[in-house]
């Protein structure tokens, strides 16, 4: 690793001294919701850092990293913004994000006592060009009410997904009697890998990609065996509904009302509990290989062409520990990556009575969201060749082989 310059060290020695005023930007996606706790955040963080302002600009996904690329390339970048995990090999590779580790070389102990699992996607050779701001697990939301009707029994931690699959037929159901569906036993979109079909593969014992030998495993004998399973629920039994039948009621088939089960991480948490039906949460079922959910996370990186990089790590370092950690805890989408605060009141004691712990709970049996350099042209390379299947446009056979085909093209280009 080169060495710091001089220059560079002396500026690292004055960080925890005083500072002249200064405005540093935090860049985000996020809701209006998060607007408000994080301008809490910046305004608590201001009291105790005199001189240093944080101007707070958040955006939907898909205009936030179109912004962002606009400011990177013109070389006006925030000093701190938000990180998708999968995402991060790519801006990483790019050289446009400040390595954080002489920082943390002088903050021992910064990273005790966050769950490992999240840090691990950060993580690179020579040291951690972001940190994790909070973290995401998949579990199964069921429909009480849909479950009561039809005289099934919950979800419960025995459950498989062939136990999984029979309640969702016995869930669906033409309930107005002319001729066609009208709920079905399960929702899921079924492109990206998370929420569901990543965590069906290695539950039925199969890998997803390996970015190291830039291949795409999703046609080993057990995937195959999973994805089977899910056109089979799609097209054979109809217990999920089809696209265009999904397109009549919105984009989410559990908020809508009109699935009794879906699957999804706590950003639901806000929204669904706004729903008249009754609801609750369980494990997502275990599969020939055991239970297995998928986590990712969304980070803090520092821009390297930030002009106060020492400010941005000051406000990073506040953000990342307890007090703002707390904060983070109260917009209920997410879950803090402190166990001090997601294994205490500050995060499990919600207006929403669920039980929060199991998104925790789940760290123990999780596999985590691939990050790698690529990451978003591989998902979507094969996620369009999957969409073919689910369409019933083709068999499940050919579309992943052309998702195989695909992907590993993709891994290819981005050695």
């Amino acid at each position: 690793m080169k060495l710091l310059k001089a220059t560079t060290l002396a500026l690292l020695l004055t960080t925890s001294c005083a500072f002249a005023d200064t405005e540093i930007t935090y860049q985000f996606w996020g809701s209006p919701q998060e607007v408000g706790v994080w301008n809490s955040v910046a305004r608590a963080f201001e009291t105790e850092h005199p001189g240093i302002k944080v101007k707070i600009e958040a955006s939907d996904w898909d205009s936030y990293w179109e912004k962002l690329k606009v400011k990177v390339a013109g070389g006006t970048p925030p000093d701190v913004f938000a990180m998708d995990a999968p995402l991060y090999k790519d801006w990483q590779s790019r050289g446009v994000l400040l390595n954080l580790k002489p920082y943390l070389d002088k903050e021992p102990g910064i990273l005790d006592g966050v769950y490992p699992l999240t840090l691990k996607a950060y993580e690179t050779p020579d040291g951690f060009y972001g940190l994790p701001r909070d973290f995401q697990t998949i579990v199964l939301y069921y429909n009480k009410d849909m479950f009561d009707a039809a005289g099934v029994a919950y979800p419960n931690d025995g459950w498989t997904w062939e136990d999984f699959r029979t309640a969702a037929k016995k869930l669906t159901k033409d309930k107005d009697g002319d001729g066609k569906t009208d709920q079905w036993g399960f929702w899921e979109a079924g492109y990206d890998m998370e929420p569901f079909w990543g965590a069906l593969v290695w539950s039925f014992g199969g890998e997803v990609v390996n970015p190291e030998t830039h291949k795409t495993l999703i046609s080993s004998p057990q995937a195959m065996a999973a994805f089977q399973f899910m056109s089979d629920m799609w097209l054979k039994d109809k217990s999920m509904p089809s696209e265009q039948q999904l397109r009549q009621y919105g984009a989410d088939g559990f908020f809508a009302g009109i699935s009794a089960m879906g699957v999804s991480g706590h950003w639901s948490v806000p929204e669904y509990s706004q729903v008249a039906f009754k609801w609750d949460i369980a494990p997502l079922p275990k599969g020939p290989a055991g239970r297995v959910t998928s986590a990712n996370s969304a980070g803090f990186v520092i821009a390297k062409d930030s002009k106060h990089p020492n400010e941005a790590w000051e406000f990073v370092k506040y953000a990342f520990g307890e007090k703002g950690q707390t904060e983070l805890a109260k917009i209920g989408l997410a879950i803090p990556v402190r166990k001090s605060i997601a294994e205490r009141p500050a995060y499990l004691d919600q207006s929403t009575k669920i039980d929060h712990s199991l998104y925790i709970k789940a760290l123990d049996y999780a596999h985590l969201k691939p990050v790698f350099k690529g990451y978003e042209e591989w998902s979507g390379a094969v996620g369009d060749a999957l969409h073919m299947a689910w369409t019933g446009e083709m068999k499940i056979t050919d579309a992943l082989a052309e998702a195989v085909a695909n992907g590993d093209e993709v891994l290819a280009r981005s050695k």
